[in-house]
């Protein structure tokens, strides 16, 4: 679940917050968002899929300031050991990841999760 402060700004319509990260060693990223279930960013799901990312989890809750937000987690397999990226197929995915929310207004700065987070 990603930390939201507030569901009354979003960073885009649909979207309140992003997140690209990957557990160490950090080649293999996962896109985690939080959206709005009442108006989903469609644009950005579908380019997702586009994309190759599948759906690995969706958790709905209220925001302590009433909002509904609607967690999803998304995974693309790569074709390194343990479908795992290469480092090729990284850098390709990160920059189409970076294009599809950088259309919408959204910039992304990929991040490593530490040893705690990532295996909690």
């Amino acid at each position: 679940m990603l930390f939201l402060k507030s569901t009354s700004v979003t960073k885009a319509p649909g979207i309140y917050e992003v997140d690209i990260a990957a557990k160490p060693p950090g080649k293999t990223f996962g896109v985690f968002i939080a959206t709005d279930p009442d108006n989903p960013p469609n644009a950005i799901l579908a380019g997702l899929a586009e994309l190759g990312f599948q759906n690995t989890h969706s958790e709905a809750y209220t925001h302590k300031d009433r909002g509904k937000v609607l967690d999803l987690h998304f995974q693309k397999d790569g074709t390194d050991i343990f479908k795992g990226w290469k480092t090729e197929e990284c850098e390709e995915n990160l920059k189409a990841i970076d294009t599809l929310f950088g259309n919408v207004g959204i910039s992304v700065t990929p991040r490593v999760m530490s040893l705690a987070e990532a295996y909690s």
